[in-house]
This record gives structure tokens, sequence and C-alpha cells, in this order.
């Protein structure tokens, strides 16, 4: 499946980009089979090659009482049921090399989680998977040097990797992104994905949780977009306020197929001049 989805994401399809996109963690089965019927419905109606993503555990989380999601083993069953009963490709994050054994088994994306990109036990054991990889660039990283990191997964003999921007930190509690990064990504070797939305987030800004600017999320993609990527990252949710976690800077489900269209739009432009 994992050599499939990666001629996919590597544009050898109708689609400009593809999409990584869910709710930021697994609230409940329910919730997250009902988030990924809806974004497979728009995606498909769109042509638009989608990877569905949730985290089991959030392991970053500022306060120590904030919710981290069900777990390995209930994450990874509720994971599985989305790629069986909704027939789309998944992704999820882990955070111990211990963890990848069991979700290489159900996913076909993992994700190295931004804070743990220099982590080479991580991505060697990642890439050893035989998965496709994506790494969330840190935020205190010059993106020339997340060369080393694909390097890692490489190591593996996997070349299925993808290099996700989300910002960079700039004084306390800001991030910025810095549009360089999504050329200067190119050079990694890996495919390179923009994160709407974790992008702009204020970690920490909202007394013991991320706060951030939902409002910034669609220019910024928009720009994104213009400068030339091969995906986006984005955390979607049918109930952005209510959120269990990041309701600051989630995407609401109900504005997502408008502003894909954009996306689209800006694509087919670019297309027209480059052609």
């Amino acid at each position: 499946m994992s050599s499939e989805l990666w001629k996919v994401l590597k544009a050898e399809s109708k689609s400009p980009f593809f999409l990584f996109a869910g709710p930021c963690v697994i609230e409940s089965e329910a919730h997250t089979l009902h988030m990924a019927t809806a974004l497979k419905d728009i995606c498909e109606s769109l042509g638009i090659p989608l990877v569905f993503k949730s985290s089991f555990d959030k392991a970053n989380r500022t306060s120590l009482t904030s919710y981290r999601g069900p777990g390995l083993k209930e994450g990874l069953r509720i994971l599985e049921k989305v790629k069986n009963e909704v027939n789309v490709p998944v992704l999820t994050d882990v955070h111990e090399p211990w963890q990848v054994e069991s979700v290489q088994q159900v996913v076909d994306v993992i994700q190295i989680p931004a804070f743990l990109c220099r982590q080479t036990d991580l991505l060697v054991a990642a890439g050893r998977s035989g998965c496709v990889v994506n790494i969330k660039k840190g935020q205190f990283m010059h993106p020339h040097d997340m060369k080393y990191a694909v390097d890692k997964v490489k190591s593996q003999g996997n070349a299925k990797v993808c290099v996700t921007e989300r910002g960079t930190c700039f004084g306390y509690r800001e991030l910025i992104v810095d549009f360089r990064s999504l050329v200067w990504l190119r050079e990694t070797g890996g495919l390179v994905v923009y994160d709407a939305t974790h992008s702009l987030q204020q970690p920490g800004g909202a007394g013991g949780m991320s706060g951030g600017y939902r409002s910034l999320i669609e220019p910024l993609a928009r720009a994104a977009c213009a400068v030339g990527v091969d995906g986006f990252f984005m955390e979607v949710h049918d109930n952005p306020q209510n959120a269990l976690s990041d309701p600051a800077t989630q995407f609401p489900l109900d504005q997502l197929q408008p502003f894909l269209e954009t996306l689209l739009d800006i694509s087919a432009v670019l297309h027209k001049r480059v052609t």
C-alpha cells in the first residue's frame, strides 16, 4: 500500500497536491469515523488525494491535565477501522522508537513530530518500517538542516519521505512562516508539505494550551500554494472551538471545500504559467 500511496503523493495523479487532514487527536471512534468520511467525500469530489490524520497520543501537550488521546492500542484500533471502513490511507505520530513496530502494522504514513525531528533512533525506526515518513521541521531548525533528518530515514533504504514546514520560533509564543523554506526544503530530496494550521499556533499562548490565528490559515495557505508545494497538512474539525486539542487553529470542516477549491484555482494558474 505505501508504494502505491507514494506514487499518488508524488503527483502521479491528476491533482496538483495531496492533503494530510483530520482532527488533531482521536476524540472518539464515532467522531473519527465521521470526520474521515466527511473529508473523503470532499476530497473525492475535488479529485484531491487524502491521507486521514489523527493522533493516538499528544505527548507534548502544554499542560499535564490536557487531553492526550486514547493511547496506542485503542488509537490504532480506531485508525484501522477508519482505514478498512472508510477506505482511506491513514497517518499518525510516533514519539518513541518502540511504538513504530505496532504503528507500522496499521498506518500508511508515520509522522515524526517537530520537536523530535533530530531524534536519530526514532527516524531510523520509522525509516525501517517501510511506510511513508512525514517529518515535521522543528521550530528551531533551518530548512537546510532537515536534509540530515531525511538522510536518517533514507539510510534504511526508504526514500518515501515528506518534509513539512510548520513555522519557526520568533520570540515568545509566536511562529513565523518563512516562505523561503518551502523552496529550500526541496533540497532535502523529500516531498514538501505546508502545515497550514500548526504554523499559526501560539504555543502555550492560551493559559496552559496553545492559542493561534485561525483567520490567517487561508491567506498563508494561498501563499504557500503560489510558492509551490506537493501537499498540505491541515487539522480539521467539525466543531473547532470545542475540540479537545488545538481548538484555536483547527480549520472548520464546513469551510474546507471552498478553501480547497481556491487552492486548486491557484494551482491551475501556476500550471498554465509553467506550460
